[in-house]
């Protein structure tokens, strides 16, 4: 049994706490907010960010003391919303004890800086490589609170954190595997992101499953060379990081950024659909770092270039896909 904390319960961060309990381990929820706190402590449940999670078990509990959270901690996991985990993490930075190992759910590229989860993880905490692990899947948070089965890669420079992590969240429905590829799981989580966007904008425009086929090929092709080019293993976006998330982020409406795809395709402006998602798309921020980080690189990235423009420009999804195509002849 581990001291696990988690540093944010909204619906992946409860879900994945959870599956932390199921496995066996105490688990203390840190929020923000006075209600869900109180919501996890009195009723045990998450009512306001993961209803379908129900009843809690009963060796998860919250607080909103910072200090308290993470007093005991071995394992302390991030589920903050991308842009906004520098911050809020360097409130714990003094917080937290010296050997416990962090793990970031978080999928995105930092905004301002172009920077991966682990990077600022790492920045923001002073945490060395081998307290750092990341977890990243075919994770959507509605059907991982169902228990309904699923996996995910655990990756780390350090394979014993990588292990005691594994160990930590392995139950009979969540089925972890270790890595080492830690830029590789990071860039894949980030940037399947902008594929999901571009597949819901297509079905909210009224495609059907061929052109969603044609933009998830394009999608996880550039997202593969770009991680090469940052030095990750190629075959890490062929795994469960990669085309396993990629799958299920760009086929349920269950995934924020697919939505926000979807509300966009439907002719929603951009503010509209902000207004609509239940939660941040993390892809919209994703777009403009990911082509960036390409720039620096030398990467040629058409979609997420297509992408910016609809976010950017208001391009429709014709035109959007237009532009996607006449590229691939340059």
């Amino acid at each position: 049994m581990t001291n696990v904390t988690v540093l944010g319960a909204g619906a992946w961060g409860t879900g994945f706490g959870r599956v932390v309990a199921d496995a066996g381990n105490d688990v203390t929820m840190w929020a923000i907010e006075p209600e869900i706190v109180a919501d996890i402590r009195e009723n045990h449940q998450n009512s306001y960010r993961l209803p379908a999670a129900g009843t809690l078990p009963a060796n998860m509990t919250a607080t909103g003391d910072r200090a308290e959270a993470v007093k005991n901690a071995e394992i302390i996991v991030v589920a903050i919303a991308a842009q906004f985990a520098r911050v809020a993490l360097q409130e714990f930075k003094d917080l937290i004890p010296a050997s416990a190992i962090v793990v970031s759910l978080m999928k995105g590229v930092e905004k301002n800086t172009g920077k991966r989860m682990d990077e600022v993880v790492r920045e923001a905490l002073d945490l060395p490589a081998s307290r750092f692990v990341a977890v990243s899947g075919p994770n959507l948070s509605k059907q991982v609170a169902l228990r309904q089965p699923t996996g995910a890669v655990v990756a780390s420079e350090n394979d014993d954190a990588a292990q005691a992590v594994a160990d930590a969240c392995r139950t009979d429905y969540f089925y972890p595997v270790t890595s080492n590829d830690v830029v590789g799981v990071e860039m894949a989580g980030s940037l399947k992101n902008v594929t999901a966007l571009a597949v819901g904008m297509s079905h909210g425009a009224g495609n059907g499953e061929n052109t969603a086929g044609v933009i998830m090929m394009m999608g996880l092709n550039e997202l593969t060379r770009l991680g090469e080019a940052a030095g990750a293993q190629a075959e890490t976006f062929q795994g469960l990081a990669g085309f396993g998330d990629l799958v299920a982020t760009c086929s349920s409406p269950l995934s924020r950024n697919y939505t926000f795809g979807f509300n966009l395709g439907k002719g929603m402006s951009i503010e509209e659909a902000t207004a609509a998602s239940d939660g941040v798309a993390e892809g919209v921020a994703t777009t403009a770092a990911v082509l960036e980080l390409a720039g620096r690189l030398g990467v040629s990235m058409p979609l997420a270039e297509a992408m910016n423009h609809v976010l950017k420009d208001g391009y429709s999804f014709q035109q959007m896909f237009a532009a996607l195509m006449n590229a691939q002849g340059e």
